[in-house]
């Protein structure tokens, strides 16, 4: 899935991460990100392109999409508001 003209209200850098670190990352970011609000991840490890969006299923947070970014991604999650 593809995020267009998205933006994000928080920001949280995961490069360099091997999994599960990333999904560890963001789970701990989000315990301070206001409902409905935009978080995006930058990512190069391998495994996040099925990992956050799987991480969002599961949690009730809606994976907005990802777009290329570098030689890794930036992925935007947006906080479930209940």
């Amino acid at each position: 899935m593809e995020a267009k003209a998205l933006t994000a209200n928080e920001f949280l850098d995961c490069k360099g991460m091997l999994c599960p670190l990333p999904v560890v990352e963001i789970a701990m970011k989000m315990r301070t990100v206001p409902a409905g609000q935009v978080l995006a991840v930058f990512c190069d490890a391998l495994g996040a392109h099925s990992d956050i969006p799987a991480w969002c299923e599961m949690t009730g947070n809606e994976f907005l999409g990802s777009e290329p970014d570098g030689k890794g991604a930036r992925y935007y999650i947006k906080k479930a508001t209940a």
